[in-house]
């Protein structure tokens, strides 16, 4: 008798070794739930949630009609807020029609995944990632080429991503503001980069697809804008998610946007293949709630501005300590050099003192460490002595030959 007991295809799906010891053996996932530690690992809230948002809830729970929590596609009125959020914020007018709800933007790249690649498809991702790239590129039975970004700067190189394409290229996932860098790229780089998809889908006979992931778009800080990817290239699909900007991320609503510089006929296309690609992967569309609220929620953010005081704050602090930080430009979190090589031994040293952060090798990072900046005024009060002891500890700590 065979002793897996599960399936092959989830057996290859856990890629990231690292990752999954973090989450299933560290001293964070025995403790993440005991109150008094300071937990700057992951981007959940560590606040109360914004009274806009829970007062929008309670609102639109209240039924207007018998259908009120019927079966929810893609509602038109929904899209509509997007079309014209997105006209307002970017001065781009989206047709509502190319806009799909998902829950979430993890569900959009997998309906992404799915409506534009066949299998055996290679589709390109850049490195440090997001964790889920590669597994998701592998559970849409597609081949995953990494492109790496050389720290410190983790600029996006079009060469380097050139040099990757293949005939069997269908798409490229761009990340930007970028997690965990907090790199935002620049229209000259992002310019450069849709040359470079433009001429290889001419050499290669078919579309290769940006997908954008804008997460954290609205996340910017020191008054820069956000260029988006796909004003630079027609075959794109924008992927965004409220989680972030409102920090409601177990409330799942999102959606993909085709620009309307992609040809009509693409577009027609992609909207049905799209809805498709949302049945077959578990209606991955937000729940009723969501969407008839989202005229209110679309308006809403956390404090950015609070958020950036934090960055300054914990950037002063440590780099004044001698840790070596990435200043992020968007983003939640703060990139930081390990003082000890194996940054797994730094991040439980400083576990062993109440203190959380999350190892740069869980993102293909290492020797770095990552720290949230959602993570509450009273907990980085009682971090920011334990980084600076522990700083000194690592630099007394014999080295290993």
């Amino acid at each position: 008798m065979e002793s897996n007991v599960v399936s092959h295809r989830v057996t290859h799906l856990i890629g990231n070794a690292a990752l999954a010891r973090f989450m299933a053996a560290s001293t964070w996932a025995r403790r993440q739930n005991e109150p008094g530690i300071a937990d700057f690992t992951l981007g959940n809230p560590n606040d109360m949630p914004l009274p806009a948002f829970t007062e929008a809830l309670q609102r639109w729970s209240v039924p207007r009609n018998a259908r009120w929590f019927a079966y929810k596609n893609s509602e038109p009125d929904a899209q509509a807020v997007i079309a014209a959020s997105l006209h307002e914020r970017r001065g781009v007018a989206f047709e509502p029609a190319d806009i799909a709800l998902t829950n979430g933007a993890f569900a959009g790249l997998a309906v992404s995944f799915l409506t534009v690649t066949d299998p055996g498809d290679e589709v390109i991702f850049l490195s440090p990632p997001w964790f889920f790239y590669e597994p998701l590129i592998i559970a849409a039975n597609c081949t995953p080429v990494r492109v790496t970004l050389p720290p410190p700067g983790f600029d996006l190189d079009p060469n380097a991503i050139a040099a990757a394409i293949t005939p069997r290229t269908r798409a490229i996932i761009v990340n930007s503001p970028h997690n965990p860098s907090g790199r935002i790229y620049p229209p000259e780089a992002l310019t450069e980069l849709a040359r470079v998809l433009t001429d290889a889908s001419a050499r290669h006979g078919r579309p290769i697809y940006l997908l954008s992931d804008e997460a954290y778009c609205r996340i910017v800080y020191d008054g820069r804008s956000f260029p988006s990817p796909t004003a630079f290239y027609p075959y794109s699909i924008l992927i965004y998610t409220y989680g972030k900007t409102l920090l409601t991320p177990g409330q799942r609503l999102g959606y993909l946007a085709l620009p309307p510089e992609m040809p009509l006929a693409a577009r027609e296309q992609l909207r049905g293949a799209t809805m498709l690609a949302q049945f077959i992967t578990g209606h991955a569309f937000p729940n009723a709630l969501l969407q008839h609220a989202l005229g209110d929620l679309d308006k809403l953010s956390i404090d950015v501005g609070h958020l950036q005081r934090r960055r300054d704050r914990m950037v002063t602090a440590l780099g004044g300590t001698g840790y070596e930080v990435n200043l992020p430009e968007g983003t939640f979190y703060l990139l930081v050099r390990s003082p000890l090589g194996d940054d797994f031994a730094f991040t439980e040293l400083l576990a062993q003192r109440d203190v959380f952060v999350l190892p740069g090798s869980t993102a293909e990072c290492p020797g770095y460490f990552r720290i949230s900046l959602t993570a509450s005024d009273e907990m980085i009060d009682r971090a920011l002595p334990v980084f600076a002891a522990a700083i000194q500890e690592a630099a007394a700590a014999p080295v290993s030959s």
